[in-house]
């Protein structure tokens, strides 16, 4: 295996010890931080970046995992960032590489609200905005609404045109509240083309959940 293979597969050996713990989460598994590391790659072909920061960042960004409803949401990227720490020391980093990983960590949350100040901060924050839009994105999206106690949308109007947005009732409210104006806030030129192809996509699947239930 290559170098990157390898730490590949150590961290997500330690991300999965470490979720062991606690309850299943569909929407973030192991599977989510493979394709958010698909997502840096794809776009540091482009626009450069340190891969090793990126791997490292994408494997644990989200290693404390807190549900969406948890009060100290917020916070998850800023703990997730402190843990990494020791990991990465013992991988025998540099300190000012564990911080720049760290950096990416916590700026990657859209929650958190962290400036990212760093390419590979900017890139993995565009990676994991990637993996809410398009095909996965819908499908993390309605999973999300259903382990909140959501519906999928409202029956009488669910485009909400008599009523307030509400995603966290209605997955597909999430749709207008935050999902299709990702591409807008996207922070790389490729991860701002990759989320536009993908919102097309999700606005076209949108007219046809609209038309087959008869709205």
């Amino acid at each position: 295996m290559t170098d990157l293979a390898a730490a590949q597969a150590r961290y997500s050996a330690l991300v999965a010890a470490a979720w062991a713990k606690g309850a299943p989460d569909g929407a973030h598994d192991l599977g989510h931080l493979a394709r958010v590391w698909s997502n840096a790659r794809a776009i540091a072909r482009t626009e450069g970046g340190d891969l090793p920061i990126l791997l490292a960042a994408a494997y644990f960004h989200d290693y404390v995992n807190l549900p969406k409803s948890d009060p100290n949401r917020d916070h998850a990227s800023r703990l997730s960032a402190a843990a990494a720490r020791p990991l990465l020391l013992a991988e025998g980093w540099s300190p000012d590489r564990i911080d720049a990983a760290a950096h990416a960590i916590e700026a990657h949350s859209f929650s958190a609200k962290i400036p990212a100040r760093t390419l590979e901060a900017k890139i993995l924050q565009d990676a994991d905005r990637l993996e809410a839009l398009g095909a996965i994105g819908i499908a993390r999206c309605f999973a999300v609404t259903g382990q909140l106690g959501g519906a999928l949308f409202d029956q009488t109007d669910p485009m909400a045109l008599n009523r307030p947005l509400d995603d966290r009732a209605f997955a597909l409210d999430h749709f207008e509240t935050k999902l299709l104006r990702l591409p807008d806030i996207m922070q790389t030129a490729t991860g701002r083309a990759m989320a536009e192809e993908r919102a097309d996509w999700m606005m076209s699947f949108r007219t046809r959940l609209l038309a087959e239930i008869g709205a």
